[in-house]
């Protein structure tokens, strides 16, 4: 390998041979680059996916929310109703009431 290299030195010169290097360096970078955009592209994907994932646990969190604000609401009702009826009993009890 590294006759080759000496070959191609004494053919093209010192200039010619920069410019090879060059020219290797330069296509090793547009592969990189391409190699990196193909990576990047998948990352994209992958994150439109989780995008849509966390969406849909957003929407059945505020659901279960939602549910379990209007169960408060019925058990508050339950409980107001209940402290009514209990009201009215102690005051039956206590005499107040007609008979």
């Amino acid at each position: 390998m590294i006759s080759e290299f000496a070959d191609l030195y004494l053919q093209l010169g010192a200039a010619g041979f920069v410019f090879l290097l060059f020219g290797f360096t330069i296509y090793n970078l547009i592969q990189i680059n391409k190699a990196q955009s193909e990576d990047l592209e998948e990352i994209k994907q992958s994150i439109s996916k989780m995008e849509a994932e966390i969406s849909n646990s957003m929407q059945i969190n505020i659901k279960l929310v939602d549910r379990m604000n209007r169960s408060d609401e019925k058990r508050e009702d339950f409980w107001r109703e209940l402290s009514d009826d209990l009201a009215f009993l102690k005051g039956r009890i206590n005499g107040h009431g007609t008979r």
